[in-house]
C-alpha cells in the first residue's frame, strides 16, 4: 500500500504530465510545459520531486508567479499555486499580455465559485478562453517531508504557530482564519489518502476547535451526491487497510517541555543546530575554503529517503551515526583500492598466455568495477556530505556541552538526582549558551511537580545575573498554573534516563575523522513522550485515563455524536496532528513506538503530522513573545 508522500507525488507528477493518467505500459515522450508556482506550491514540489526529475517529467523551465516572465509561446503553460486574490490577479494579468498559449491552471487547494466567475470573466476580456485547457482543484495543500510525516506550512508558518493561536489579543475571525486553513489542509490529506477517519481530540482546546470544523467539512462533502471526493473506484483504493483509521488531534499545550528539549539522535540534532528545512541543511564547506576574512562558504545538503544511510540512521543516536559514517567510510576505501590495484594489473608485460589469460580475466574485473563507478562516486559524494553534517553537529555538541543538557534533562523528566546543584550548572560559564540555560531551566520548571515561589525566585535572579532574557518566564509560570487546575493533564513526563556506555573505543582507536572524545557517549532508555501515550491509549480504545474526556466524532454517521461505541477492535492506523507546531522529537518516539509494537507481531501504522515543524530556538522565541505580551498588560 502506498504511503502519504508517494500519493503525493502521484497527484503532482499526473499534474505535471497535464492531468492525464499515466499509463503503466511504455512511457510516453513527455510534453515539454512551463511550470509557474507560488511559494506554497514551491514549498510542496521541493521535498518532493528534484529539478532532475522536473526535467524528465518535461519541464524545461520552473518560475515563481511574481517574477518578470517572457513571453513563451509553443509550450504550455502549468499553473500551481493557491487561489489568493492576488495569485489569481497575477494570472488574469498574464491572460490580457498573452504571455502562453495554453493554460493549465491547477488550484493547491478549491478555488471558490465566485473566483472561478471572476477569472472566466477576465479570460473573457482578454479573448483567451481558447487558451485555457483545464482548470482543477488539486488537494494537496500539505508538505509531505517524509512517507509517514506532514507539515502545513513552512513559508509564512508563524500565521499558523503556537504563537498565533495562544496569543492573548488574537480576533475571533483571525482564530476562525487559522482554524479553517487547518482544516482545510487536513482535508486535503485524507482526501490524497483516500479515507474518512474517526476523530478524537481534547475537549476546550483549539484541537477541538479543528475537530468540529473538520468533521462538518467531511460530512458535507460525504453526502454530496455530485462533487464526493471519497468515492474511489477500484483502481484507488484507499492507503490504508480495510480498517478505517483514527484522526487524533491534540494541543500543542499538551506538552511544552519536548519542543525545548535538547536532543540526541540525528535528525532532530540536525533541526536544533543546523535548522533543518524542507529536508534540507546548511553547512560551511570545507572543500572550497574562502579567503581569511571573507564569509565562509556555505554548501546546501539535501537529506532525502533516497538516500539509504540516512534513511537507516535518521533516528539513530548521534554516536551511532559517527561511528557508521566510519563505517561507511572503510568500505569505500576498500572500493577504491580494488581498483588501483586492478588498473596496475592491467600493465602486465610479456607475451605469455599466462599473460593473456590474466589480462582477459582482469579485463572482465575492470569492466565490472567500471560499471559500478557511478555507484562508487555516489557512495563517496554521500559519505562525504554526512562528514560534512555531523562534523558540524558534533562542533555544536563540544561548544555547547549539548551532551550533557541532554542527560541532564533526561534525568529531570525521569525524577532522578541530579550530580550538581541546580544553581551551579546555571551559572557555569562554560556551560552551553544562554538560550540552552534558558531552556534546561523551563524544562526543570514544568517538570517538577511542584517548585516553591521563593525557589522559582532564586533561579530567575540567577538566570538575570548570567543575562537571560526572562520574558518567557510569566507566560510559563501561567501555563502551569492553567495546567495544575485542569485534571486532565496528570505529570506525565517520564524521561527515559540515559547511561554513559564505555567512550568510542572504536572510533578512536582507528583514528576516526570524528574526534570525539569529551563527548559523553549516551545510550537512552526508551520511553513514550506524552504525545505517544495518548496515540497509544486511543489507538488501543482503552477507557480509564485522561482520554476518556476526549471527545468522539463519525463524519459517516447520519447525525453527529460523540458517543464513544463500546467495544471498538483497535485501531491499526492513526494520523496524528498536533496544532500548534510539532517536532522531530516526538515524531522519531512514535516511529520507536511502533517498531517496539511491530516486534510483538501487531502492524500498527502512524503518519504524524503538525501545523508548522519549530526547532526549540524558534519555540522559544514564541514562547517570550507570549510572555512579553503578558508583562504588557
Amino acid at each position: 500500500m502506498s504511503s502519504l508522500k508517494e500519493r503525493q507525488i502521484a497527484a503532482i507528477k499526473q499534474m505535471l504530465n497535464l492531468n492525464a493518467v499515466q499509463s503503466k505500459s511504455l512511457a510516453n515522450e513527455p510534453v515539454w510545459k512551463v511550470l509557474i508556482y507560488d511559494r506554497v506550491g514551491q514549498d510542496i514540489i521541493s521535498p518532493l520531486i528534484a529539478i532532475r526529475e522536473l526535467r524528465e517529467l518535461g519541464v524545461t523551465l520552473h518560475i515563481q508567479l511574481h517574477s518578470d516572465r517572457d513571453s513563451i509561446p509553443d509550450a504550455p503553460a502549468v499553473y500551481f499555486c493557491v487561489p489568493t486574490e492576488e495569485n489569481l490577479g497575477r494570472i488574469c494579468q498574464d491572460f490580457q499580455s498573452g504571455l502562453y498559449d495554453v493554460y493549465h491552471l491547477n488550484f493547491i487547494s478549491p478555488i471558490s465559485r465566485q473566483k472561478l466567475e471572476d477569472l472566466a470573466a477576465a479570460a473573457l476580456q482578454s479573448g483567451c478562453v481558447a487558451n485555457i485547457h483545464k482548470v482543477y482543484d488539486q488537494y494537496v495543500n500539505f508538505i509531505t517531508l517524509e512517507d509517514d510525516m506532514f507539515v502545513l506550512k513552512h513559508q509564512n508558518s508563524d500565521s499558523l504557530s503556537y504563537y498565533a493561536i495562544n496569543r492573548a489579543n488574537t480576533k475571533d475571525f483571525e482564530m476562525e482564519g487559522i482554524m479553517d486553513s487547518i482544516v482545510d489542509s487536513l482535508f486535503s490529506v485524507f482526501v490524497t489518502l483516500g479515507s474518512v477517519p474517526i476523530i478524537r481530540a481534547p475537549k476546550n482546546t483549539a484541537a477541538e476547535m479543528v475537530a468540529r470544523k473538520l468533521e462538518k467539512k467531511l460530512r458535507e462533502n460525504l453526502w454530496d451526491a455530485r462533487n464526493n471526493l471519497f468515492h474511489i473506484d477500484a483502481t484507488q483504493a484507499g492507503t490504508f487497510s480495510f480498517q478505517r483509521p483514527i484522526l487524533i488531534l491534540l494541543d500543542r499545550n499538551i506538552d511544552l517541555a519536548t519542543p525545548l528539549h535538547h536532543t540526541w539522535t540525528y535528525q532532530a540534532l540536525a533541526h536544533d543546530v543546523l535548522d533543518l528545512a524542507l529536508n534540507r541543511v546548511v553547512v560551511e564547506d570545507d572543500d572550497h575554503p574562502s579567503h581569511s576574512g571573507a564569509k565562509p562558504k556555505i554548501k546546501a545538503c539535501d537529506l532525502d529517503s533516497k538516500d539509504k544511510f540516512w534513511r537507516t540512521h535518521k533516528g539513530s543516536p548521534f554516536p551511532t551515526v559517527a561511528e557508521a559514517i566510519q563505517e561507511e567510510l572503510e568500505s569505500y576505501r576498500s572500493s577504491e583500492d580494488e581498483i588501483k590495484k586492478l588498473k596496475t594489473s592491467m600493465g602486465i608485460d610479456g607475451e605469455t598466455e599466462i599473460a593473456y589469460s590474466m589480462v582477459n580475466d582482469n579485463t572482465e574485473k575492470l569492466t565490472n568495477a567500471v560499471n559500478s563507478l557511478p555507484q562508487l562516486m555516489e557512495k563517496k559524494r554521500l559519505i562525504d556530505m554526512h562528514t560534512k553534517i555531523a562534523t558540524s553537529i558534533l562542533n555544536y555538541i563540544k561548544s555547547r556541552r549539548l551532551d550533557s543538557f541532554f542527560e541532564l534533562e533526561e534525568k529531570i523528566m525521569s525524577k532522578m538526582a541530579l550530580d550538581r546543584t541546580f544553581g551551579d550548572l546555571l551559572r557555569d560559564a562554560e556551560f552551553g549558551t544562554l538560550e540552552d540555560k534558558m531552556r534546561l531551566f523551563i524544562i526543570y520548571f514544568i517538570c517538577t511537580p511542584h517548585v516553591p515561589d521563593t525557589e522559582f525566585q532564586k533561579f530567575e535572579a540567577i538566570l538575570q545575573e548570567i543575562g537571560c532574557d526572562l520574558s518567557p518566564l510569566p507566560y510559563i509560570q501561567r501555563w502551569k498554573g492553567i495546567t495544575n487546575r485542569s485534571a486532565a493533564l496528570p505529570h506525565q513526563y517520564e524521561g527515559g534516563g540515559t547511561k554513559t556506555v564505555s567512550m568510542f573505543s572504536k572510533l578512536v582507536s582507528q583514528g576516526s575523522s570524528f574526534v570525539m572524545e569529551g563527548v559523553k557517549n549516551l545510550v537512552v532508555k526508551r520511553h513514550n513522550l506524552p504525545v505517544t501515550k495518548i496515540t497509544e491509549q486511543l489507538m488501543e480504545c482503552r477507557t480509564g485515563g485522561e482520554v476518556d474526556d476526549y471527545i468522539y466524532l463519525d463524519p459517516k454517521l447520519l447525525k453527529g455524536g460523540d458517543v464513544v461505541p463500546k467495544n471498538r477492535a483497535p485501531f491499526q492506523d492513526a494520523v496524528v496532528f498536533v496544532v500548534g507546531g510539532g517536532n522531530y522529537i516526538e515524531y522519531q518516539n512514535l516511529v520507536d513506538f511502533i517498531k517496539q509494537k511491530q516486534s510483538s507481531n501487531t502492524t500498527k501504522r502512524i503518519i504524524y503530522g503538525a501545523s508548522t515543524l519549530t526547532n526549540a530556538k524558534q519555540f522559544l522565541r514564541q514562547l517570550t513573545l507570549l510572555g512579553q505580551e503578558i508583562k504588557e498588560v
